[in-house]
């Protein structure tokens, strides 16, 4: 083999891995996803996107547009190649809202079909069946209603309990905003209205979150983020009230293009349509009754890969499963993180079950700084903790991860970020997890025979740490130290008794 072929072959997944690509056919962009990683929760390898407004046609006289078609085509070749290169020869491809609906969407398809690509026309009901997996996915206890907007439509979904009830697709994609409001300044709000209620949709969130797919929705989450000061630049399980819908809508009207690109991670390109979301997103609650706006970066795409999956793969916490394939990534030994959960458990056993899975994440991150330079491996637990591509957790739980990461690797004080998103009794629990996980690391060294042959217990006023004989040498003066501080942080005294 020459050394060019042997460069141009594509390296393999790791074991264990799976790597998928999707290309995504969207009235308002299209885009390629190489995927991977766990089945559970892989992750990005490549993401390109190109917003070529194939569905402007369609929405003004019925058809796809001959420059956009011919944008998309020239996209998807490129596609394919990069595709192919990456080691996805068949690249799953699917096309929605703006082909489903146009009268030479076959045509196009035809095209596609010409290039090796085969691609699947979803409906609809798919299209909201799948954004509603894509959530679950992200947000495995998500109960409320689902709204994906594309360029070419909206689909709203009805989760609980892991499953997708009811779904619905209406034609009002942000693409078609503009003619909608170009009849009267109440017509898009009438006709929202005139929808949800036909289609039996009206109220139906009351007291429910609604979870915000699509990406004009996350530009407008963004926008927000830059408006409300948040500290943390991940939009995924970014929270509003419902009300900030409404409070955009008054806001972009007085910001011009200059001062929207200042906003940090929001595309240009999104700009145009943001006043047209944020008046869809306003009227959508409104007529649903949601109590809340809860953003969501998973959707379609997410999806397919979730509807794959096995009952025993869904069954994972996506948060568990991508902690622990960091630590095993990151750290040195890959028992370590589920052992000292175990190990740290006694002290914490009034914790709530959320607390507990936001701890038994941080145990799995534990030895991810021991890489770093000694003078910062504080700051690479919180970098690690904070900016994660983790899902299935909250700002508050990011925070807390952080907090007590910072603690177990010997970061002093309190980072500010930190103590805006979490509560002060937060920031205690999470100290607390961050002394035992700081003991823990040093009276084992890192690896399973103290930890196994060991138990810690918190009884009345005393920290006891119960050890086998053979193993009491390991209690020397460091280990110590970090457990008179562990005590001290619940008020109580350390006691060392050997078994």
């Amino acid at each position: 083999m020459s050394p060019i072929s042997m460069f141009r072959r594509a390296k393999s997944p790791a074991p264990g891995h799976t790597r998928v690509g999707i290309i995504d056919i969207g009235s308002n962009s299209v885009r390629l996803v190489i995927y991977d990683g766990p089945a559970r929760v892989p992750t990005a390898l490549f993401n390109e996107k190109v917003l070529a407004g194939l569905g402007k046609g369609v929405s003004r006289d019925g058809a796809l547009d001959p420059d956009a078609m011919n944008r998309v085509i020239a996209t998807l070749a490129r596609f394919q190649r990069l595709s192919e290169q990456m080691g996805v020869p068949h690249p799953r491809t699917v096309a929605t809202a703006a082909v489903r609906d146009a009268a030479n969407g076959q045509l196009f398809i035809d095209r596609i079909l010409e290039l090796g690509l085969a691609v699947e026309l979803l409906s609809g009901e798919d299209e909201g069946r799948l954004a509603g997996l894509g959530v679950i996915a992200s947000i495995p206890h998500a109960n409320g209603i689902v709204g994906d907007l594309g360029g070419g439509s909206l689909e709203l979904a009805r989760v609980v309990d892991g499953k997708v009830r009811e779904t619905s697709s209406f034609p009002l994609g942000v693409l078609r905003i503009g003619a909608i409001k170009a009849n009267g300044p109440r017509a898009l709000g009438a006709l929202v209205a005139k929808t949800i209620k036909k289609s039996g949709w009206a109220g139906r969130g009351a007291g429910l979150p609604f979870y915000m797919v699509g990406g004009s929705w996350r530009s407008l989450a963004r926008l927000d983020m830059h408006l409300t000061g948040y500290p943390l630049p991940i939009v995924h399980h970014y929270w509003m009230p419902p009300e900030n819908a409404q409070h955009l809508v008054r806001v972009l009207a007085h910001l011009d293009r200059k001062r929207l690109r200042e906003v940090v991670g929001l595309s240009g390109a999104r700009i145009p349509t943001l006043a047209s979301a944020a008046s869809l997103l306003s009227h959508v609650v409104r007529n649903l009754g949601s109590s809340e706006l809860i953003v969501s970066a998973y959707g379609l795409r997410e999806g397919l890969l979730y509807d794959e999956l096995s009952e025993y793969q869904r069954a994972q916490d996506p948060l568990i499963a991508s902690t622990r394939e960091e630590g095993a990534r990151q750290g040195r030994f890959p028992e370590h993180g589920d052992l000292l959960e175990r190990w740290t458990a006694p002290l914490f056993d009034s914790e709530s079950p959320a607390d507990a899975r936001i701890r038994h994440a941080t145990c799995l991150l534990a030895d991810v700084g021991w890489r770093a330079h000694p003078e910062f491996r504080a700051e690479r637990g919180v970098e690690t903790a904070l900016h994660g591509n983790w899902v299935g957790i909250d700002s508050r739980g990011r925070g807390m991860m952080a907090h007590a990461l910072w603690t177990s690797f010997g970061g002093q004080g309190a980072v500010p970020v930190i103590n805006s998103i979490c509560s002060p009794q937060e920031m205690i629990t999470a100290e607390r997890w961050g002394y035992a996980l700081r003991l823990g690391q040093r009276f084992s060294g890192g690896v399973a025979d103290a930890l196994v042959g060991s138990r810690l217990a918190l009884v009345g006023q005393a920290v006891e740490l119960h050890c086998e004989r053979d193993n009491a040498i390991l209690y020397g003066e460091s280990v110590e130290r970090r457990h008179k501080t562990l005590a001290s942080a619940f008020g109580a005294e350390p006691r060392f008794i050997i078994d």
